[in-house]
């Protein structure tokens, strides 16, 4: 689009201010320039951010494939090795008591894996049973043809919902989250226990300074974070090893760096270095890097890196989903105007304007002040557009409405976003091409 000024009206002739006398010059077609934004859902847009809603079950039952892959070889091997042995001690004469034995040994084996198995069937039920209420969420909305469909209002509701038990969660309110799924009856569409569990685990590291209950959760994913060549583990290992060393266990520090460092170390030889430099210096060290591996600060970068790693290894995004689409949203909204020292009246007391704008409120205004402007390919301009010698652009027709409202004199013009006056001889038409 094209803005031409036209040549500066006389002070005794202002005809384009005069409807009577005013010509039209068009360089295009106007239709085109006040064409309406379609309303036509594109269903697939909408997916972009509704992607974790499948990826975590999916990556949930790979894991559990795995686990009972995992706990049928092991049992299986047991069963046959012990079913081998006694077989050629029942055949070298061996008491009936003690094969029996043998075989009872093996049938408490089995109903073991029966029970882990049964466990984790369950757990696959319920997976399968969010994952068909998911995938039936996510195809309703390809069901409705319009943005300005009813329906569309009520699934854009529930996705609503939906961030929002997601920020929750994140944010360690996990109570609030549970009670707003069960009130909308969506818990098959948030992932409260999987955010419980990473909460939980998280805590025990940032506050309770124990590495326990991470190390289990890393045993349990080990094939997954190898992967991807993950440290959490080792990470974890040698916090073991500092706690040690600063309780004066030196004996046991060394039997635990001897397990679980020394045969890292082709891989991970920087941090065997600097483990093996924690013997001779104390916790009460100066010296660097050994000062910052006591430091108390090390477990919070733990209990981001446990995070960092659960959210990868399932496919979370980083950030909450919440964040995402605020952030889509006000940028699609924002204008340089928007944060202009001639802000609307909401955020801006000076002005004498006032605004729909959620940018210029003043709940959002500073919000949205660092991010990036959306790209418009299309304008709306008002009908016979007028400059100011200030640079802005209004409606002719709304410009000396707006003047004649506040008791103007005839021949000035006020800015109703800065509150100028100017002279109709001061007045450019604007030419759209």
């Amino acid at each position: 689009m094209k803005l031409k000024e036209a040549s500066e009206p006389s002070s005794s002739s202002n005809s384009f201010l005069n409807p009577s006398k005013r010509s039209v010059v068009l360089e295009d077609n106007p239709l085109k320039m006040a064409e309406l934004t379609t309303t036509k859902l594109n269903a697939e847009s909408h997916l972009l951010l509704d992607q974790p809603l499948l990826r975590l079950p999916h990556e949930i039952s790979r894991r559990n494939f795995k686990t009972v892959q995992k706990h049928v070889e092991k049992e299986k091997e047991a069963v046959l090795s012990s079913l081998k042995s006694t077989a050629n001690a029942s055949l070298t004469g061996q008491d009936a008591a003690a094969s029996v034995a043998s075989l009872d040994a093996m049938i408490e084996r089995m109903q073991g894996l029966k029970r882990k198995m049964e466990t984790i069937h369950d757990d696959e039920k319920k997976l399968h049973q969010q994952s068909t209420k998911r995938i039936q969420h996510l195809a309703d909305l390809f069901e409705i043809p319009s943005l300005a469909d009813v329906k569309y209002e009520e699934w854009s509701k529930i996705r609503l919902n939906r961030l929002l038990v997601d920020y929750l969660l994140r944010c360690g309110y996990e109570d609030s989250a549970r009670a707003l799924a069960e009130e909308k009856g969506i818990e098959d569409l948030v992932d409260l226990e999987v955010f419980v569990e990473c909460h939980a685990i998280e805590e025990s590291l940032r506050t309770e300074k124990k590495t326990a209950r991470c190390l289990k959760w890393c045993i349990d994913h080990r094939p997954m974070m190898k992967k991807v060549n993950n440290s959490l583990e080792f990470e974890l290992r040698l916090q073991q090893y500092i706690e040690l060393r600063r309780d004066g266990k030196v004996l046991e520090a060394k039997k635990h760096a001897q397990r679980f460092i020394i045969p890292q170390i082709d891989s991970r030889l920087p941090d065997a270095n600097r483990a093996a430099g924690i013997m001779a210096h104390g916790p009460e060290t100066r010296a660097e890097p050994y000062r910052t591996m006591y430091s108390q600060s090390r477990w919070n970068s733990l209990a981001d890196l446990f995070v960092k790693t659960h959210h990868e290894l399932f496919s979370l995004p980083s950030r909450p989903l919440l964040h995402i689409a605020l952030s889509a949203g006000l940028s699609a909204l924002k204008t340089p105007s928007c944060h202009s020292k001639y802000a609307s009246s909401t955020a801006n007391a000076s002005s004498s304007t006032t605004t729909v704008c959620p940018i210029c409120s003043t709940e959002l205004n500073e919000l949205a002040r660092n991010l990036p402007y959306a790209h418009h390919t299309k304008s709306n301009v008002e009908n016979d557009p007028v400059v100011l010698p200030n640079g802005r652009l209004y409606g002719r027709d709304r410009l000396f409405e707006m003047s004649a409202k506040v008791g103007l004199p005839d021949g000035l013009v006020k800015d109703p976003t800065t509150s100028e006056l100017f002279g109709y001889g001061d007045i450019r038409k604007v030419y759209i091409s």
